[in-house]
């Protein structure tokens, strides 16, 4: 299994570029939040971005780079009320959150590992590629 720099043929970054550094990556033509977990969405739809990583997001949703979000979460953190405001959030930026029939849906409490073997990351590249044309 090729790792994402061999992919990409780019350095993969976990921390902001110094003052005076060369930038090593291109403009994105898309970026995939994945797995985004309750937190994650949470951080994101308040703007909350105290790690690399939500940072990337939030300012690629601020320039306009087309964003996906697979979520990844139970049933249990499905229905407490701040994660649907997250998602309708996230939404209204623009942001393509792939959650609801059809797409990712909740998994029962305790059974996240089981679940990862089916984790669909098909399914946000393929929307990735498709809103980057």
């Amino acid at each position: 299994m090729q790792g994402l720099a061999e992919v990409t043929g780019r350095p993969v970054r976990s921390a902001w570029s110094r003052s005076g550094e060369q930038k090593s990556n291109p403009k994105a033509d898309a970026v995939v939040c994945a797995p985004m977990t309750m937190n994650t969405a949470n951080k994101l739809a308040a703007d909350i971005s105290d790690t690399y990583a939500l940072g990337v997001i939030i300012e690629m949703v601020g320039v306009g780079v087309p964003t996906v979000a697979l979520p990844f979460w139970s049933t249990a953190l499905d229905a407490h009320p701040s994660t649907r405001r997250s998602v309708a959030v996230l939404r209204e930026w623009g942001v393509r959150v792939l959650y609801g029939p059809g797409e990712w849906e909740p998994h029962e409490p305790g059974t996240g590992g089981e679940q990862l073997v089916k984790y669909p990351w098909a399914l946000a590249l393929s929307e990735a590629r498709r809103l980057s044309g």
